[in-house]
């Protein structure tokens, strides 16, 4: 690149703290696309109940949501490939070149998946069909949100990094509402038969219009300065630099997947699995335990965007060790409380969404901060989507497996214990010269 054309990239990209207003438009591309991912892959495990019995063959239809289960875990397991190949393609191409793609990639892979013939006239084929666009999906949300991510790092005014970062990722939450929402609108107006007859593809075809709104969103962003000025310097273009620059960070991508553990097991706990835990304890009805989601998600979302300012003005890891500190001591009295009926389902949900708000909000930034922009999305994705394949993805089974053997007590200690570890990752962080 000359330097003429190196000189027109960055100053047509979005610098931290000069330009607000394309600074805010760099958020909204971000938050928009988070809240489409979250809804697309929430939305395809909330229906897969209504759609299974259509697209895979057979008379049983246990076997049949069971099939449908299994494309979810898919969705999981092609991840961290995805994090690699579409990181690899914004860290050379640029941050919203691989966001736009990764957008559209998801929007028409909803979009066929709600118009995939049935297993009544296509057979076997259409199970296949589903499975590979999940894997489409799969692929695309391995590199959504660090991408996001290293963008929010990269744009967002220095005073106001961590308040944008929970507002970015907020997005995962709206989504899963979203999600919920759209189910309940299907069910309220068409019944659960008319959601299983075919119903459940207006829920996809919600999920290409919103996929559609966001590229158009994220196609109007400006490309990241620090970007476009890494890009123009040359660095890191070779193979060989890129994995000394892997081998020098070794350390901070140990820490991300560590941490990592401990924040997608609570996440997945206090947003998927706390309304069944409280129905095997007997303490309150799972469609009671359902409706009680609602207001402690918004909560959620609240208090991720206020502990953001409190990030900004302490600093993130700090911010973020505090946070997994108190979820590792809280976590079991929390639920034992819940257990013996000292505290009402839905107060026991909002205070533990509390506690996961800190480093749930802070950590995709902080994380992006730790790795230079030629290696960025690479570096912080891939330990990071290992790490909730791992861990995120499978905690609803192990959870369920627990309860099952008659230990649904550790399913608290679990969690307790898997933030304590991610707790002691944090002093394995080595900051970078600078603000982060």
């Amino acid at each position: 690149m000359t330097s003429a054309a190196a000189g027109s990239a960055a100053d047509s990209a979005t610098k931290p703290g000069q330009d607000g207003a394309a600074g805010r438009r760099a958020l909204l591309a971000a938050t928009v696309g988070g809240i489409v991912d979250s809804f697309d892959w929430t939305l395809y495990a909330v229906l897969a109940p209504y759609f299974a019995v259509q697209l895979f063959p057979g008379d049983d239809p246990v076997t049949a949501v069971l099939g449908a289960y299994l494309g979810f875990a898919v969705g999981f397991i092609v991840r961290p490939f995805g994090s690699y190949v579409m990181g690899r393609i914004s860290d050379a191409r640029g941050r919203r070149f691989g966001l736009t793609l990764g957008m559209a990639l998801t929007a028409a892979a909803s979009a066929l998946v709600a118009v995939v013939p049935t297993a009544g006239a296509i057979g076997a084929g259409a199970p296949v069909l589903l499975m590979l666009l999940r894997l489409v999906q799969g692929v695309s949300m391995g590199g959504a949100n660090p991408s996001a991510a290293a963008y929010v790092a990269e744009t967002a005014p220095r005073r106001m990094r961590f308040v944008y970062s929970s507002i970015s990722y907020s997005g995962v939450v709206v989504g899963n509402i979203l999600s919920f929402g759209v189910l309940a609108l299907l069910l309220a107006t068409l019944g659960a038969d008319g959601v299983t007859a075919g119903g459940w593809r207006i829920g996809f075809l919600v999920a290409a219009v919103l996929g559609l709104t966001a590229l158009w969103i994220r196609r109007s962003a400006e490309e990241s300065g620090e970007f476009a000025e890494q890009r123009a310097s040359g660095a890191a273009r070779t193979a060989a630099g890129r994995r000394a620059l892997y081998r020098a960070h070794t350390r901070d991508s140990a820490a991300v997947f560590l941490i990592t553990f401990g924040i997608t097991v609570g996440y997945y706990f206090g947003t998927t699995y706390l309304p069944q835990y409280a129905h095997q304890l007997g303490v309150a009805s799972e469609a009671e335990s359902a409706a009680s989601m609602l207001l402690p998600l918004l909560v959620l979302i609240g208090a991720m965007v206020g502990i953001g300012r409190v990030g900004d003005r302490v600093g993130a890891l700090r911010t973020v060790r505090a946070g997994l500190g108190v979820l590792a001591l809280g976590t079991v009295p929390l639920m034992l409380a819940l257990a013996h009926r000292a505290l009402p389902m839905w107060l026991v949900t909002v205070v533990y969404l509390v506690l996961i708000a800190a480093p749930l909000g802070l950590a995709n930034v902080l994380f992006a901060r730790l790795f230079p922009v030629a290696v960025r999305v690479v570096a912080m994705g891939v330990p990071s989507t290992v790490a909730t394949g791992l861990f995120g993805g499978t905690f609803p089974l192990l959870a369920q497996a627990l309860g099952r053997a008659g230990q649904l007590s550790l399913v608290p200690v679990w969690a307790a214990g898997a933030a304590a570890v991610s707790f002691g990752a944090t002093f394995l962080i080595r900051l970078p010269k600078g603000p982060v």
